[in-house]
């Protein structure tokens, strides 16, 4: 009897010792992990089946530390370039005005100071566009959308209509086909609106006169337009904050940024490219 018991109690000496062993092992792991960037896993040479649970439940852990770090990274950079964007965008226009300013101190000729004082007003505008901009993508950044039943078609017709007057003064005639029957979906009718009307106004920006709007049923729809000067890597770029091309008239780089944020938060896909020196903005909402 007394031979059992010593058996029991190495057997379990010998198992509080493994399992000490094993606790060490994965301290020196997590202490190594923590100080490397690494895609690695923590491992455990013991069989115990406790163990490799616990190990299998730090693993987790490291797998949503490793995406928040992702996360934390990816936004850090975000906005160290948002901030960049902003500096170089205000620094320009107040740059521009003080040389104007410069210039009317010394200036005597009503002409030439009317003219500068006109500059200077252009370059004031560019700025207000830009606060108001950066204003709109606070908002849109912050507030949750709140889908509600839509018309794809009927949408995209009154922001058409919207942008007649506008589209008529650039001598632009859009080709536009969409279907005869309704594409309903479930979106938010503001923020489907504003995506509408900022890929419209990019048209604006970058078309050389013509413009091609088409619906499928299936609820994808595509702006095409002439884009001189466009690249399928400036295309690619487009909806990044602040990127603007050199093309483009009072762009402030936000729109199609704000459409793009806007178009995931309601489950779709908006895409831009370059074919044959033509820009092809395609918007996709699929049916549930």
């Amino acid at each position: 009897m007394e031979w059992i018991l010593l058996a029991v109690l190495a057997a379990l000496i010998l198992k509080l010792w493994l399992m000490r062993r094993t606790a060490r092992e994965i301290a020196r792991n997590l202490k190594r992990h923590q100080g490397l960037e690494t895609n690695t896993l923590l491992d455990v040479s013991t069989r115990d089946k406790a163990m490799r649970e616990l190990v299998s439940q730090l693993n987790q852990e490291l797998r949503l530390l490793r995406e928040a770090r992702l996360q934390y990274q990816q936004g850090d950079q975000e906005l160290k370039d948002a901030v960049t964007g902003i500096s170089h965008d205000l620094r320009t226009p107040l740059t521009a005005i003080r040389g104007y300013l410069e210039l009317l101190e010394r200036e005597a000729d009503p002409q030439l100071v009317r003219k500068y004082l006109g500059l200077i007003t252009g370059r004031v505008e560019a700025m207000s566009r830009l606060t108001e901009e950066l204003f709109r993508y606070s908002v849109v950044a912050a507030e949750p959308v709140s889908p509600s039943p839509v018309d794809l078609g009927r949408a995209l017709e009154e922001s058409l209509v919207s942008f007649y007057g506008a589209l008529q003064n650039r001598g632009i005639t859009p080709e536009i086909d969409l279907p005869g029957t309704p594409v309903p979906r479930r979106l938010d009718p503001e923020a489907l609106s504003r995506i509408l009307s900022n890929i419209l106004s990019n048209a604006l920006k970058y078309s050389a006169g013509d413009l091609k709007v088409a619906l499928t049923p299936e609820g994808r729809a595509t702006f095409q337009n002439t884009a001189p000067g466009l690249t399928p890597v400036t295309a690619a770029r487009l909806f990044d904050r602040f990127y603007t091309i050199e093309t483009g008239r009072a762009s402030t780089g936000l729109g199609l940024s704000i459409a793009k944020l806007l178009t995931e938060r309601m489950g779709g896909t908006i895409t831009a490219q370059c074919h044959e020196g033509a820009l092809i903005i395609e918007l996709t909402f699929p049916g549930s």
